[in-house]
């Protein structure tokens, strides 16, 4: 049996997997994104954000 990372490996070579990836990219250069993802790793480290 295929280890988590081969198969992940495995999926991002089928067309599905490259369109979600496309698509993963494009969501990450959104700047709101951005800022909700580092209000979460705030969160996630323990620091306090002001609302």
């Amino acid at each position: 049996m295929a280890n988590i990372v081969q198969r992940i490996r495995d999926y991002l070579q089928t067309p599905k997997g490259r369109e979600n990836m496309e698509k993963a990219k494009t969501m990450a250069r959104d700047p709101e994104n951005q800022q909700r993802l580092r209000r979460l790793m705030d969160q996630v480290r323990g620091h306090r954000t002001p609302r």
